[in-house]
């Protein structure tokens, strides 16, 4: 049995005390993300200028397309961590992790490559403005030299995730975020190498990262017998991971080219736009942080309750954990949209920038919390291992609603307010997502409750 202070168990007590004891330290993490990607962009905007913030901004598009498949990977092997946590099989414990310790380098290699090359023709597919063509393409293949350190990151932030210890993650984050923040004075203010520096700093931060978070396993849960390198591919585990994980990282790439098709829409109204969008979603996601974190337990929680066949406790946590994370959500989002314009102030002091960006928060934030409850349906649902619903859920949002959405507004409307089509799919998919209760598959669940 992997026992540590750090480990929550969520099979027994509080459900709201344990998710939150769970989610807080996640949150602060968040925050701490927001903080360097704010200070990313901060820094970019006071020291280089419109044009590369517009780049940077277009960038993360195929930088997720690409490395999503894999990610979706990471979350598979939380899953079947946390599953394998309830059921206290810590000879299957022992499996996965090295199976997806061997897995990520046979991923993550390749895909750099990939990335080097594949990502221009990405970025040339998104008409990407000409001014802004070659800040993007510096910095994103920058990115995707770092494709090891950020899928090892995130591979071992998701198995400590799995085992319920949610805290070390923010001491990763907090080490990143601090490494980040200096490179990023040093590199784009001080030695003035614009969106290459801030790439670099990036990448670095995610391998100091990742070598902290290969330490602290090592230290803390011996039992695992972590190894830093490929060491032994399990089989049945690795068939296991693929068909957890596959769908949810295939799933995600799809939608992050729908995202492509989008910022294609955004792109289209010229760099002015696009770095208005890119500092609107930073200060969006300040509202934000609390989605990921709730989410995250969500998962947890289902996958080790699943495992220890406690029922009854998760026929509560279903609607519990979603509901306070859309309520939370939902009173940042006013709060958030109340003071918005001082917030976009220390971004950019361009007008036109500003009003676009005070549009984009206007219509956009306060109904994000429908996308709240429908990110906690949908973690909760993968943790209990039903991938196919939240795909196909995820899949008809984006492509059914979202993109047809945003291009009719273009097209009849303005392409000013594209940004509506987000509000619209949110709603759209809370709904789809609320109907997961009246399947078969969570009938037979409750049945045994």
């Amino acid at each position: 049995m992997i026992r540590s202070s750090k480990k929550i168990d969520m099979t027994n007590g509080s459900i709201m005390k344990l998710v939150l004891l769970f989610a807080l330290p996640i949150c602060v993490g968040n925050i701490l993300q927001q903080l360097y990607n704010t200070v990313d962009t901060l820094v970019i905007g006071n020291f280089c200028g419109s044009v590369s913030l517009a780049a940077v901004g277009t960038s993360s598009q195929p930088i997720e397309m690409l490395l999503c498949i894999f990610l979706g990977l990471g979350t598979g092997v939380s899953i079947l961590v946390s599953q394998y946590t309830g059921s206290g099989d810590t000879k299957a414990l022992k499996a996965v992790v090295a199976t997806a310790t061997s897995f990520l380098y046979l991923c993550a290699i390749p895909l750099s490559i990939l990335g080097l090359f594949l990502a221009p023709a990405v970025l040339k597919m998104m008409q990407v403005p000409e001014d802004a063509w070659s800040y993007a393409v510096s910095y994103i293949q920058i990115i995707f030299l770092g494709t090891l350190g950020n899928m090892g990151y995130n591979m071992n932030a998701g198995i400590l995730r799995g085992l319920g210890d949610s805290q070390s993650s923010l001491l990763f984050l907090m080490i990143s975020c601090i490494v980040n923040i200096i490179l990023d004075l040093l590199f784009v203010a001080v030695l003035k190498m614009d969106v290459s520096g801030a790439a670099l700093a990036t990448t670095l931060a995610m391998f100091v990262s990742w070598s902290f978070s290969i330490i602290y396993i090592k230290r803390k849960y011996p039992e695992l017998n972590y190894s830093l390198f490929p060491r032994h591919i399990d089989k049945n585990m690795l068939i296991a991971i693929i068909r957890t994980g596959l769908p949810l990282g295939l799933n995600n790439s799809i939608y992050s080219v729908g995202h492509i098709l989008m910022q294609s829409l955004i792109n289209a109204q010229g760099s002015s736009f696009i770095a208005a969008c890119s500092v609107a979603t930073k200060v969006t996601g300040i509202a934000n942080v609390a989605i990921s974190s709730f989410s995250s337990a969500a998962t947890t929680f289902a996958g080790q309750n699943l495992g220890s066949e406690n029922y009854s406790r998760l026929k509560k946590g279903a609607w519990q954990i979603p509901f306070f994370s859309g309520l939370i959500t939902c009173c940042a989002g006013l709060i958030v949209t109340f003071f918005c314009r001082p917030l976009l102030g220390l971004f950019t002091s361009d007008p036109l920038v500003l009003e676009t960006a005070v549009l984009y928060i206007h219509i956009v934030l306060p109904l994000t919390w429908p996308y709240a409850v429908f990110n906690g349906i949908i973690c909760f649902v993968n943790g209990l291992g039903e991938v196919t619903f939240p795909t196909i859920v995820n899949l008809l949002m984006l492509w059914a609603v979202r993109i047809p959405c945003g291009y009719l507004i273009a097209y009849f409307i303005d392409g000013q307010y594209v940004m509506a089509c987000l509000p619209v799919s949110f709603l759209f998919g809370m709904f789809c997502m609320l109907s997961y209760f009246l399947t078969r598959r969570w009938k037979n669940i409750i049945r045994h409750s």
